[in-house]
C-alpha cells in the first residue's frame, strides 16, 4: 500500500481558509435575514426548489452553494448578494 502526500502551498491554504470563512458568513447573514423577512428555511427551499436541508446546511457553512444559487438566495430572501456575503 502506498501513501501519497499532496503539498498546498501556504497561498492556497490562505485562499482556502477563505473561502471557509465566505461560507461560514453567508450562512449567519442567511440565519439573521431571514427571520426579518419571516421566512422559514422551508420557505426558501420551496422557493429555490430544493430539500430544506440543503438551506439548512447552508446556513450551518456545512454546504457550498455556487455563485447562482448564492443569486437564488439573494433573490428569496429580498436581499443583495453583497449583503448575504459581508
Amino acid at each position: 500500500m502506498s501513501v501519497t502526500y499532496t503539498f498546498q502551498p501556504p497561498q492556497c491554504r490562505m485562499w482556502i481558509s477563505n473561502m471557509d470563512n465566505i461560507y461560514t458568513k453567508l450562512g449567519q447573514n442567511m440565519k439573521r435575514i431571514r427571520p426579518k423577512k419571516k421566512m422559514s428555511q422551508g420557505d426558501i427551499a420551496r422557493v429555490l426548489k430544493v430539500d430544506r436541508g440543503y438551506i439548512r446546511n447552508i446556513e450551518n457553512g456545512k454546504k457550498n452553494p455556487t455563485l447562482a444559487t448564492i443569486q437564488n438566495l439573494a433573490d428569496a430572501l429580498g436581499t443583495s448578494v453583497d449583503e448575504l456575503l459581508k
